[in-house]
């Protein structure tokens, strides 16, 4: 695997996010990397992450599907310009749709390993499908659409 994330890559406007940003010191912190045609991030939940006791929160597993899914999109988008990542102009995406499904409850003991594959590329549009396993067991599926946007994008909302 390579050693920098795709979020190592993030541009400093673009690295604030509460799941996966860098620069966001309340954040998840979550880092995604390639494994072949397949990325991967692993995150080791703390005891403030519960629903039940001693299983994960709902919402949790959406933001780390969230977040795995649109670095994997940003990524896949530069590889399918066979550009170097971090390359100018920067490559972000945001979710532009999420739908998860709980397959069974995820124990919060343990590491939670995502595995994400690129469905679709279609222009600024990437379809991701995201695995979610906690103690060895798939407990979650999540399809992510991503779409990249630019500086001008951000500057808008500032």
């Amino acid at each position: 695997m390579n050693k920098r994330a795709f979020q190592d890559y993030y541009p400093d406007d673009f690295n604030q996010c509460y799941g996966c940003g860098g620069l966001n010191q309340h954040g998840h912190q979550l880092k995604s990397y390639w494994d072949g045609d397949a990325a991967v991030a692993k995150f080791s939940p703390k005891p403030y992450h519960t629903s039940l006791p001693g299983y994960l929160y709902g919402g949790l597993i959406a933001s780390l599907i969230d977040c795995h899914s649109t670095g994997t999109a940003s990524a896949a988008l530069y590889r399918d310009q066979n550009r170097p990542l971090g390359s100018e102009p920067a490559i972000r995406c945001v979710t532009a749709s999420l739908n998860v499904k709980y397959l069974r409850p995820a124990p919060l003991s343990g590491e939670i390993t995502l595995h994400a594959t690129v469905g679709t590329i279609d222009g600024k549009r990437v379809t991701i499908l995201t695995d979610l396993f906690a103690g060895g067991e798939l407990c979650a599926k999540g399809e992510v659409v991503a779409v990249a946007v630019g500086e001008k994008w951000l500057q808008r909302w500032l």
